[in-house]
Formats: structure tokens, sequence, C-alpha cells
């Protein structure tokens, strides 16, 4: 792996075993993403695509092929090995935001730092301006329950660059928002990645979306069909 990929993805193969027989998710799926870029995973409900995204961030573990992040091999590591890569690395936004609701915004926020036992004034001060970048500095005291879907999308988001991760992967950021909401979790998710140089990957349904990615990679039936560069009009 050369030092610019920071995710490199061979033969990728995940099966979960049922009543009548394994059942395969995903097939021998293959790509390599350099560092700084977006890449947008897209096909139909059941094609494997957060399936893929999980493996590729170290939530679960493949049955075959190999996921390297930043130059570590994650089939190699134990539960506490993929966990420090993952603290050190990555960033995720889940669909259904995973706060903890004994938390305030901002002592969300300040979890993935809490974890690496970092804190003091200066770790708050970068929260509270991430909070106020995606447009919470007035609600750095609230609880989830006490914010809206969209405002709960924007903690996680920045909960998720608080970890000033090398690779953000986001699981339908835009599915639980309305209009309005999810253009400015687009426009600020796409702006935090020009900003701090972090490779992008989303998984996503909306294709005006994907195509604000640099490529994009679609699924059926848990393999790669299509795997194309996106004009960079297409873009702007």
């Amino acid at each position: 792996m050369s030092v610019q990929t920071i995710l490199k993805v061979e033969r990728l193969t995940k099966s979960y075993a049922t009543a009548a027989g394994p059942l395969t998710v995903l097939r021998e799926v293959s790509f390599e993403l350099m560092a700084g870029a977006s890449l947008a995973i897209v096909g139909p409900s059941g094609s494997g695509k957060t399936t893929l995204l999980g493996l590729c961030a170290g939530l679960d573990r493949a049955s075959a092929g190999t996921v390297s992040v930043a130059g570590a091999e994650l089939g190699r590591l134990d539960e506490d090995g993929r966990a420090r890569v993952r603290n050190a690395h990555v960033g995720f936004v889940f669909q259904n935001f995973q706060l903890i609701p004994t938390l305030t915004a901002l002592e969300n926020v300040l979890v993935p730092l809490e974890l690496r036992g970092e804190g003091g004034r200066e770790t708050e001060a970068e929260a509270r301006a991430l909070l106020g970048r995606v447009g919470l500095g007035e609600r750095c005291e609230h609880y989830p329950v006490q914010l809206s879907g969209g405002e709960q999308q924007r903690v996680a988001l920045a909960r998720a660059f608080m970890n000033r991760p090398k690779i953000l992967f986001c699981d339908e950021p835009t599915g639980n928002l309305d209009g309005d909401t999810a253009a400015a979790m687009v426009e600020l998710v796409f702006g935090l990645n020009r900003e701090k140089g972090t490779t992008l990957v989303l998984v996503t349904h909306d294709l005006e979306l994907a195509r604000k990615c640099q490529r994009v990679i679609r699924l059926k039936n848990g393999a790669v069909v299509s795997d194309e560069a996106v004009q960079a009009e297409a873009r702007a």
C-alpha cells in the first residue's frame, strides 16, 4: 500500500449462516481510495452498501478478503486493535445518530478524545468551535432529547470531525432529514472534507448527492457492477 492510499479493499466477502445455508451479502469487492478523495457507494436496498461501510470502518469482520485503513490490515487485529484504529483514524456518522442520551451536545462531541485520554480547555474550545461550525453554538448544553433530528445529525457530524479522522464514513447522511436540513448537511460534510482534507466515504440512495463525490461505486446483489469517476462539473 502506498503512503497516499488511505483505504484498500481486496476481494472482500461477507456471509452469514442461516437455516437455509450461507447467505452471502457481499461478494469479492475490491477498490482502493487515495487520501483526501470522496467516494459514494450506491445501489438498491439489500445490495450490501451498509455492510461494506461497516467492514471498511472495522465495525464488523469479513468472511474473506482484506480491508486496510491507514496501513493497518483490520483482519489481523482483534476487537481492541480495530477499536484503536477507529479511534486514531476513523469518523463515522450513523443513520440513527447514536448520541449518548445522558450527555449534552458538547459532551457527546468530546467523547472520542476522552476515549483517547485527551481533554482540557483547548479540547473543549475545539468542540465548541465545531458545534458552532455546524450551527449549534447556542445548543452546547442541550441533551439529545432537546434537539431535533437535524440538530442531532449535526452533533454527530461534529463528533465525527472532533476525532480528527483521516477518513469519514457516512451512512445515508441525509436519509432522515428534510430538504433544507439535508442541503445544509451536504454543504457541511463536503465543506469540512475540503477544509481538513479528510477522505469521505458515504452510502446513499440519493444519486444527486453521490455525484458530488469524485467517484461512485454501484453495488448490486453484493457485487460491484460499476466504478466510475465523476466529472468535475457534475460536482460543482
